[in-house]
C-alpha cells in the first residue's frame, strides 16, 4: 500500500528542515533553536493527525515524508 501524503505535510517538513539548517549553522542558543523545535513539533503533530485520519502507520507516513521532502524541487517556504 502506497503511503498517502499531502502538499501541506511536505511544506511543513521542508520548513522544519530549513529551520534546522539555520539553527545548527551557528553556535547553540535556545533562541536560535526555538523556531526549529516549534517547526519539528508542528510536523510531528501533523504527521500523527494525518496518519490517524487516513488509517496509515505513523512511522511509515513519517518515513515517506522525509523522502518526499528531500526530493521536492521547489525551495522551502519560510
Amino acid at each position: 500500500m502506497a503511503i498517502e501524503l499531502n502538499d501541506e505535510l511536505i511544506r511543513l517538513r521542508r520548513m522544519a528542515d530549513a529551520a534546522r539548517a539555520r539553527a545548527t549553522a551557528g553556535p547553540y542558543s535556545a533562541e536560535a533553536w526555538r523556531p526549529w523545535l516549534e517547526a519539528a513539533a508542528a510536523v510531528h503533530d501533523a504527521v500523527t493527525e494525518h496518519a490517524k485520519a487516513t488509517g496509515q502507520n505513523r512511522y511509515e507516513v513519517e518515513k515517506a515524508l522525509v523522502t518526499a521532502a528531500k526530493s521536492a524541487e521547489a525551495p522551502p517556504e519560510d
